[in-house]
């Protein structure tokens, strides 16, 4: 946690990954960024992985640092309240996330007419509205179809929702840019974000679009194989897999003097008519290469290759599971500062990461746990809109808020 943008509040009305994700990246930087949920929580609130009392770890990890506010919206009052909220005066404030449709309370023209210079920004699924999550976009823009072994003709998905995390942290940066252009014209405005314009865009920056239309052909599968260079998977003595990369000279020359097989691998270059300090020879090299350092890998103990590895500085990394990783990997541990142990209310205390970004002479701060849902609603409505005690208190015992 920084304290970077502590003096900016930011109004989330958000479920699933990329717009609460949004918020969180700019909670962990220090925005006051006030959740808000229905009674008895939102679509997210009870979504897997869950701890064994059914509490959401998934909930829990994307709303570190944020405050929650329980507010019915299906009622009069309830809107009310959320308009005052993300319309709330401040030289800062007027900030609204959301990944929900543009209508009634949130729509942007009713938000203006309290606050003309009111900020909204939109996490959508396509960009004309329609419904689309991460794994619907995924299918269409290729890579489920360039991913997995050679010859397989099956999809295959990916685990990690890249397009929500890519669009949850794109959403936020534009959040940022337009507060600050507000300093210097005053205006408010919509800004919107979809995840297909997030996935397409990254397959064009990435060469894929330009590769089908140019060269009329789509990425073939490749296995492990990292694709215009070489790298893949090998595995010891034990069957300890791990990942080689050489994608450039100085990684390449480096994998030579690791193994002991740089003349052999010279001699192959010669052989097959390539020059392997050439990437793309390399990748076309790829299965030859492999024969050679397959048996090598094999011949040795995971400690023994890691060693050779370091020492020459070979670019690798093992495979290994989520919980593997939290056992074993310095870096998913309290000696990457970005990492703490923190106690979560109603699960407990467990290893949680801050912001990835460092900050050179900047302090980070305690990472602040997910919130109980609806712990800070009679804090926000008292500090943030000013009402008494006896105005909060009503709007309890008529169920507005909770």
């Amino acid at each position: 946690m920084y304290a970077l943008l502590k003096s900016w509040r930011v109004l989330e009305a958000a479920a699933f990954v990329a717009a609460p994700l949004a918020g969180m990246t700019l909670a962990q930087l220090g925005c006051e960024v006030i959740r808000l949920d229905p009674p008895g929580g939102g679509l997210d609130a009870q979504r897997w992985p869950v701890d064994r009392h059914g509490n959401s770890l998934y909930w829990a990890g994307l709303n570190k640092g944020k405050k929650s506010v329980v507010v019915d919206t299906q009622r009069a009052e309830g809107r009310e309240l959320a308009q005052a909220l993300a319309t709330a005066p401040g030289p800062n404030a007027g900030l609204l996330l959301t990944n929900m449709p543009q209508r009634g309370w949130l729509e942007f023209a009713a938000l203006a007419a309290r606050r003309p210079d009111v900020i909204l920004a939109q996490v959508k699924g396509n960009r004309d509205g329609s419904s689309a999550l991460d794994y619907t976009v995924n299918c269409a823009v290729g890579f489920p179809l360039a991913t997995g072994p050679a010859g397989w003709s099956a999809p295959i998905n990916h685990v990690l929702p890249a397009w929500d995390a890519i669009t949850g942290v794109t959403a936020a940066l534009g959040l940022v840019v337009a507060a600050q252009q507000r300093q210097a014209d005053g205006k408010g405005r919509m800004l919107s974000v979809a995840l297909s314009d997030v996935a397409i865009a990254m397959a064009g920056n990435l060469g894929h679009i330009a590769e089908a239309e140019i060269n009329g052909e789509s990425r073939a599968r490749h296995g492990n194989d990292l694709f215009g260079a070489f790298g893949g998977d090998f595995a010891d003595v034990d069957g300890r897999r791990l990942m080689v990369v050489a994608l450039t000279p100085r990684q390449w020359r480096a994998l030579g003097v690791a193994t002991g097989l740089a003349e052999k691998f010279t001699a192959l270059g010669a052989l097959l008519g390539l020059d392997l300090d050439s990437e793309g020879d390399r990748f076309k090299a790829r299965d030859a290469i492999a024969l050679l350092l397959r048996p090598w890998c094999a011949e040795r103990t995971f400690q023994e290759i890691c060693e050779a590895f370091d020492n020459a500085g070979v670019c690798w990394g093992p495979y290994q599971t989520f919980a593997e990783m939290v056992a074993h990997d310095p870096r998913c541990s309290p000696l990457n500062p970005m990492m703490q142990h923190v106690m979560q209310p109603g699960i407990g205390q467990y290893l949680m990461p801050g912001s990835p970004l460092e900050f050179d002479g900047v302090a980070r701060e305690k990472i602040v746990p997910a919130p109980r849902l609806g712990q800070h609603t009679d804090e926000v409505l008292a500090n943030v809109l000013g009402l008494p005690a006896h105005a909060i208190g009503k709007l309890h015992d008529s169920g507005v808020i909770a």
